[in-house]
């Protein structure tokens, strides 16, 4: 899709591929959000710029047929560049401007405590967006309602658009639990720790953040942790590399 479309933000896309696995086949239930059913699961993608996850991961549970992802980032296409709320099943908010997604999601959490559906609202922050001020206006109603149905992932790459993330901002677990959530830090890439974390989302009585540590570009060594990647798309030659990296880690697709 990156690769025909030139578009980008693949290496933001890679760093987030087992947390959308893990979250649509073992936790959201499909066929409610296919019934557009007021009990379902939401889940809101707040880091919109990495769209091509989201998109490729709701083709592999039957919500875009395969044969559209060609049209990605073109003009006239449903696959736009950042996700626009209701274009597929399972895309419940426009994002992409960064800080806003929380902020949504905490108002569907207070929405969803009030009518007495028993849900879960998930939504996955970048860890360069949580410098942005809406992010904490958003933590402190949360904390403040005791949404314990609100579960928070971060997309902890350490590199956003300019520069390495902790070089700009101190730890977020140390600010999420101080805000009073409940706050575990595991490895994004590995399906059972991503499993744990989201089967334990809900237990106390205050918002769940799991703090999903990860690599950007993850999958394709020329891209690992590498900050040019943010922006960056692969030419022919590094597609077919990749592509050939990726099929050949017997234990990356499982």
């Amino acid at each position: 899709m990156i690769n025909s479309a030139q578009c980008s933000h693949i290496g933001s896309s890679f760093s987030i591929v087992e947390i959308m696995t893990v979250l649509f086949h073992r936790f959201i239930n499909t066929d409610l959000i296919k019934k557009k059913s007021r009990d379902r699961d939401y889940f809101i993608l707040s880091k919109g710029h990495a769209v091509a996850a989201l998109y490729s991961t709701l083709s592999s549970v039957g919500f875009i047929n395969p044969d559209e992802l060609k049209n990605y980032y073109k003009d006239g296409s449903r696959l736009a560049g950042h996700p626009i709320k209701d274009s597929f099943p399972g895309i419940e908010a426009s994002t992409g401007s960064l800080g806003h997604g929380l902020p949504l999601a905490v108002g569907l959490a207070i929405a969803s405590k009030n009518d007495e559906i028993k849900n879960k609202i998930y939504v996955l922050l970048g860890d360069g967006e949580c410098q942005e001020g809406s992010v904490w206006e958003a933590v402190m109603m949360a904390v403040r309602f005791k949404l314990n149905n609100l579960v928070v992932i971060v997309d902890n790459n350490n590199l956003q658009a300019l520069d390495r993330t902790n070089a700009i901002s101190s730890s977020l677990a140390k600010k999420f639990t101080g805000f009073g959530c409940t706050c575990e830090c595991i490895n994004g890439h590995d399906f059972d720790e991503l499993t744990t974390a989201l089967k334990s989302a809900g237990s106390s009585a205050m918002p769940t953040v799991i703090i999903a540590n990860t690599v950007k570009g993850n999958g394709v060594s020329f891209m690992q942790d590498k900050l040019e990647w943010h922006y960056k798309s692969p030419n022919q030659a590094e597609y077919g590399a990749a592509k050939k990296e990726i099929l050949e880690q017997k234990n990356f697709i499982k």
